[in-house]
Formats: C-alpha cells, structure tokens, sequence
C-alpha cells in the first residue's frame, strides 16, 4: 500500500514539476503580424475627359492580400473634400485592386485609395492634374494643421429615422495608423441647430475608432469629427448627413 501511495506522490510531483516548466519556458511559436502595405499608383496628367487608371497592390510582408474587406477609391477636387465621390474597384487577384475614372474640367483632384484587411485599415493619397490644373485659393482644401495627417470617415448611407448606425473614422500621420487618440463625434440636425450631441468613439482597432448613434428624426444631419492626443495634435472634419 505504501509503494502504491509512493508512487501516485510521486507522479503528482513529476506533474507539478512539468507544468511549471512549461509555465516557464517562453514563447517562441508567436508571430509578429506584418504591416499592411498598399502601393497606389494613378495617371497623374491627363487631359479633360481621358481615362484615370487607379491601381493598388495590396501586401502584408512577401504576401500579396487577394481577399480584403474594403479597398475603395475616393476622389475630390483641391477644396472640395466634403463633396468626394467613393469607387468600388475591381478584384484582379495577385493582391491588385483597379478603377477608373475621368474628370470634365480643368483641376487639381484627390484620388485617396481606403484599404481595410486582416484587422488593419491604410489610406495612402495620390494626386492627378487636369488639363491645366484649374485655380485655387491658397486656403482651399483640406486644410489639417498637422502635416501628414489624414482621416477617413465611413460615412453611412441610406439612413432612415429612429435607426442606430455605427459611425467609424480611420486615423493616418504618415499612412501609419494613429492609436490612443481621443476621437469625439458632434452632431446636430437643421431642426434644432443650437441642440448639439457629443458621442466618444473607442478605439476598436488599431487607428480606427467607432461610436453608436440613432438618428431620431427625418432631417439633414451635420457629424463633425473631432481628432486630437495629449499632445498638439486636433483635427476636425465635417460631414453631411441626409436622414429619411
């Protein structure tokens, strides 16, 4: 009985002993997710109504991204940011992602590719010359204090009254994501202009930052979004939104 007991202590100690090594021991099987890199190429001249080729390749270290949630271009003219037009594109494998799209006036245009894939959200910015490259004010724009900077909010569509909607914005300084901002939403309708609500967004992932909100009545809303860190940093953009 004894030799019994002897060895069932025994096992347990041996147990103990392996457990706590293997608690010990590091972990080496982890590997470090690789940056989400897209290299937007466009046709920076063209003449009024000629063809822009849109073009993205889409990579996470030596792997080319065939399978990404979002990518999708949006285009404004220099001053003109609030009025942009987002384009789908097109899939052609091997990490590539296409559009097109044409311009019918002299100008200076924005062509911004939002690419959202494997949790991780890039945005980097291309500009095309029409014809001439048309004339500015010198404060037209999107005038960010800090350079560098650059947000992109997915703004919802098809919102109808008494509907909660997710309002999510990605935030870039130098096409990398910016975390541990402080990312506040003001919002207000033409009903009542001088009532203001403020929504804190969380970060839900790494540069992006996302807040509820229901539109309770049929009217045009005003959404200003409010970016800044501890530091210098405060950014604001605003947006249109038409609630039916």
């Amino acid at each position: 009985m004894k030799r019994v007991i002897t060895v069932f202590l025994f096992t347990i100690l041996m147990g103990t002993l392996v457990a706590c090594t293997q608690k010990d021991e590091p972990i080496t099987n982890v590997t470090e997710l690789e940056p989400l890199l897209v290299e937007l190429t466009v046709t920076n001249e063209v003449e009024v109504g000629e063809t822009v080729n849109m073009s993205s390749l889409v990579t996470m270290g030596d792997k080319k991204i065939d399978d990404a949630d979002e990518v999708v271009y949006e285009v404004w003219e220099e001053g003109k940011k609030s009025e942009s037009v987002m384009i789908d594109s097109v899939n052609e494998k091997e990490g590539v992602y296409t559009a097109e799209t044409s311009f019918d006036h002299d100008g200076l245009f924005h062509i911004q590719v939002h690419v959202t894939a494997k949790g991780l959200h890039t945005m980097p910015v291309e500009q095309v010359i029409v014809g001439s490259g048309g004339e500015y004010e010198e404060s037209s724009g999107q005038d960010y204090h800090t350079e560098g900077f650059s947000m992109h909010f997915m703004k919802p569509i098809d919102v109808t009254a008494g509907e909660e909607k997710e309002l999510i914005v990605h935030t870039e300084l130098d096409e990398l994501p910016l975390e541990q901002l402080n990312v506040r939403y003001e919002i207000w309708h033409e009903g009542n202009p001088d009532q203001h609500d403020w929504v804190n967004a969380e970060e839900t992932n790494t540069g992006e930052y996302t807040a509820l909100y229901t539109f309770e009545e049929a009217e045009q809303y005003t959404i200003v979004i409010h970016v800044e860190d501890d530091e210098e940093l405060h950014e604001h953009e605003e947006h249109i939104i038409e609630v039916k």
